[in-house]
């Protein structure tokens, strides 16, 4: 695709209030240029410098044990043998097997930052950028971040959060939830960017400057049906308590308690038939 566009991104401030006005994404990297076989090579690339290649085995020569004939040469009906440590014996060596080695790919600068726009525009043609004004934590509490996401409606989704410039505390409070992936918007790859859903960047990240909103107070967060569920179970509770009471207080007996009780009369009247005698104890005279 080599299509221009002026991308546009909704703004959000870090407690999850929707601002009015939308930041322009810049058009020197958000191009509309999506290049799939750049991103696939800075993919795979990435995914082969993630593995350590420690798999290793040991030839013939380096396994314990072996160094003489285990029988003659001539004579015993079976075939000559000149080691155990054959690699058809059991305890033998392995053959072609698997040795330490690097799985380093390299790509060439131009060509990841060519796969980062890629990605970058693949993003806000779907519309899954969203700009935050700043994220100006005091303290790690991941409390607050999960509060952000579930106002933007995005718990349910792999999130990648792009700071401007390195931010500890952003980095900390998410750095617990299984979905979200904190990054300095610099170190940001192509892989990073193509396995989230939503991307939410920091507005001085991609060139923009929104003022901080005056008095601003967290916006409600919409409570899931798992709360009315529990709700209902409590209520259903507190009904079977009161009926409870209601029967103590009547003197009537539950029917289910009656029906164990009848089945256990019978039972324990068997239990004392089976009882054997007791022995009388007979002590010893000194």
């Amino acid at each position: 695709m080599t299509e221009n566009e002026n991308f546009h991104a909704s703004a959000f401030t870090a407690l999850g209030t929707a601002r009015t006005e939308k930041v322009q994404l810049p058009e020197s990297t958000f191009d509309g240029i999506v290049n799939m076989p750049v991103m696939h090579q800075a993919v795979k690339a990435f995914m082969a410098n993630q593995r350590q290649g420690n798999a290793s085995t040991k030839i013939r020569k380096y396994v314990v044990g072996g160094n003489q004939k285990p029988w003659k040469q001539k004579g015993t009906g079976r075939a000559r043998q000149g080691s155990t440590r054959a690699p058809h014996f059991v305890g033998g060596g392995t053959v072609f097997g698997p040795t330490p080695r690097p799985y380093d790919e390299y790509v060439p600068r131009q060509v990841r930052i060519l796969a980062k726009k890629s990605a970058l525009n693949a993003r806000a043609r779907e519309g899954a950028i969203i700009v935050i004004d700043a994220f100006a934590y005091e303290s790690p509490r991941t409390a607050t971040l999960l509060a952000l996401l579930a106002r933007l409606d995005v718990s349910d989704k792999k999130v990648l959060i792009l700071t401007d410039g390195v931010k500890r505390n952003v980095f900390l409070s998410g750095r617990n939830i299984p979905n979200v992936h904190v990054l300095p918007y610099s170190d940001s790859s192509t892989y990073h960017i193509l396995w989230s859903d939503v991307v939410l960047v920091e507005a001085g990240a991609v060139g923009a400057t929104l003022e901080p909103i005056a008095d601003e107070k967290p916006a409600p967060v919409v409570k899931k049906a798992r709360a009315v569920a529990d709700v209902e179970k409590a209520a259903k509770k507190v009904a079977k308590r009161a009926a409870k009471t209601e029967a103590k207080a009547a003197g009537k007996v539950p029917a289910r308690k009656a029906a164990k009780s009848a089945a256990k009369k019978p039972a324990a009247k068997k239990a004392a038939a089976k009882k054997p005698a007791a022995k009388k104890s007979t002590k010893k005279e000194t």
